[in-house]
Parts: structure tokens; sequence; C-alpha cells
């Protein structure tokens, strides 16, 4: 007897070695996704535009990056703190820590090199190679065209320096180790051309990060049987709000829409009226950057319902928002 307890002990013993080694190789070795690439962002006028089309609108980097107006329905930006960084994201609203978001003028990241820009965009690790939560949707970002992101990071040279001191983010345990396993290499793309729209939807789609947030998430994983199905729920101070089903479902999607009703959904916040909706007691709040996404193009917007119409259509019914009791 005093010999099995003997082996069970030993078999414990070096359970909790292996494990700890394995902590230590994750906390230690991890993120490996390679040096910052050595690379010098070319500057002209069309560059800068389009990167500052692509962060105010499709990426809408600066719609996390900055201040917002939280008393008015979708939390419009608040002049003159573009890129300012400091939204906060903590456990409050189911995040496994707290987390913020990083001063992105040149008075936050004024003396990273572009390639550490580069690579913290695509791959989720900082320029001192620490391994970023993924709030900000850096897998998707990292399918995307390398001139897109450069376009971004020529955009982002040109803010107004904003000198706001941003806290450090902190990871509850475990996720204090297992956030150094999410950061992967990324896996650019070429942007397809505008006139092949079922494509080119899809790229957009994916540089908006759609599938973030609209595909159901649970235990820490996105539930794929539910592509896009909506019902991923979000903590508010007002109460839970959940994303919507946009697949094709004509019952509990928007298979029911045109392609004019969709662009129309998004076109009405371009109008400062409709941006900037006092809420009142008890309405509904939305964490989806309406006013951001407003900006795109129409084109853009045709484009990337064009992709939304080959998903798999799936019924579920979403509740859209629960007002805090």
């Amino acid at each position: 007897m005093k010999k099995i307890i003997k082996v069970i002990g030993i078999l414990i013993l070096l359970i909790i070695i292996a494990v700890a080694l394995l902590a230590s190789y994750v906390k230690i070795s991890l993120p490996n996704v390679g040096l910052a690439p050595d690379i010098k962002v070319i500057s002209t006028p069309e560059n800068i535009q389009r990167g500052d089309y692509l962060a105010n609108h499709v990426l809408a980097c600066v719609d996390c990056h900055s201040a917002r107006n939280d008393d008015q329905f979708a939390a419009p930006l608040v002049p003159g703190t573009i890129g300012r960084g400091g939204e906060k994201f903590d456990t409050t609203m189911g995040f496994p820590g707290t987390y913020y978001a990083a001063n992105i003028t040149p008075a936050g990241i004024g003396n990273w090199t572009d390639g550490e820009i580069f690579r913290a965009i695509t791959t989720g690790v900082g320029r001192d190679g620490h391994a970023m939560f993924p709030v900000m949707p850096y897998q998707s970002y990292g399918k995307l065209d390398k001139n897109d992101i450069e376009d971004v990071i020529a955009y982002l040279r040109t803010l107004p320096a904003i000198n706001d001191t941003v806290l450090p983010p902190h990871s509850n345990f475990p996720m204090n180790i297992i956030i150094n396993t999410i950061p992967k290499k990324a896996a650019l793309t070429t942007i397809p051309s505008p006139d092949d729209s079922l494509a080119y939807g899809k790229y957009l789609f994916t540089a908006a990060a759609c599938h973030d947030c609209h595909t159901p998430f649970e235990k820490g994983e996105y539930d794929e049987t539910k592509f896009m199905s909506g019902g991923r729920a979000f903590q508010l101070p007002t109460g839970t709000v959940y994303s919507a089903n946009i697949t094709p479902d004509e019952e509990t999607g928007i298979g029911f829409w045109g392609r004019d009703a969709f662009i129309n959904q998004f076109k009405q916040y371009r109008d400062s009226a409709t941006a900037h909706r006092k809420l009142q007691p008890g309405d509904m709040q939305t964490i989806m950057p309406w006013t951001a996404y407003a900006g795109m193009t129409d084109k853009d917007l045709a484009a990337i319902y064009t992709y939304l119409r080959t998903v798999p259509a799936i019924s579920n019914k979403v509740e859209k928002f629960k007002p805090k009791s």
C-alpha cells in the first residue's frame, strides 16, 4: 500500500513539474511570430486617403482608440480625441482581465518603427514582444493586403499627437498564460478587384471583423456551426446587447432585406441628427459602430451584402437588448 501511495505521489509530482514546464515555455517562449518586418511605409496623399478610409470606416480602428459619447446611440466619437486610446474593456463586460485601447497617435506610437506597427496590427504582438488580447481583431487584420495595412500606418502617422497616458493591460489567471498562445503569424492576401463584388465583399467583411461579433462565442471559442447567426452577448452599463443574425434566413436574419435596404441601414447614420441621437432611460444601446461603418461607400456596402447572401441561412431568433433591471 505504501508503495502504491509513493508511486501515485511521484506521478502527481511529475504532472506538476510537466505543467510548470509547459506554463514556463508558454510564458517565456511565446508568442513567436517572428521579428517586426523591416519596412518603410511610403506616405503619399493617395495612401493616406486610403488609410483614412480604412481606419475610420472599414477596420474601424479609430472607433475603439478614441473617446466616445456613451449617452448617444452607438456611442459616436468625441471630436478632438481621435486615436488617443484609453477605452476600457474589463470583467464587467465579460473579458478575462482589464484591457485598454492604446494611444495610436504619434504621442503613443511615434517612436515605433513602421514594421513594429505592422506586426502589432497583423499579429497582435507589441513593440516589446508582449501578446495583445484580441479585443483588436488582429486575427482578421492579418488576412488583409499588405498595402492596405501600410496605408493605415501612413494615416496613423498624420494624426495630431495627444499626450494621454494609457494604463497597461492585465490578464487574469489563466489568461495571463493562455494569451501568449493567441498571436499567430500573419496570412496576408491580395485585395480582390472591386469589380468582383463577391470576393471583394468577403475581403471587406474580413477587414471589418464582422465575424467576431456576429458569430456566437461561448467558453472561449466561436461556434462556427452558427456562423454569423448572432446572439453574442455584450455587457453594457445599461444592459445586455446581443449581436444580430445577419445570415440570409428570412425569418430571423436579413434574408428579407434587399440590397438597397441593407445599404440604407448604414447610410442613415451619415445624417448628423441620426448619428447623434441622445439615449433616453431604458433605450437600447449597441456596440455596433454604425457611425463608423456609415462612412463606407455604397459600392463597398453592396459588396458586403453580396457576400452575406452567400453564407448559410441559419434560424436563430435574437433578442436584441435586455435593459439592466
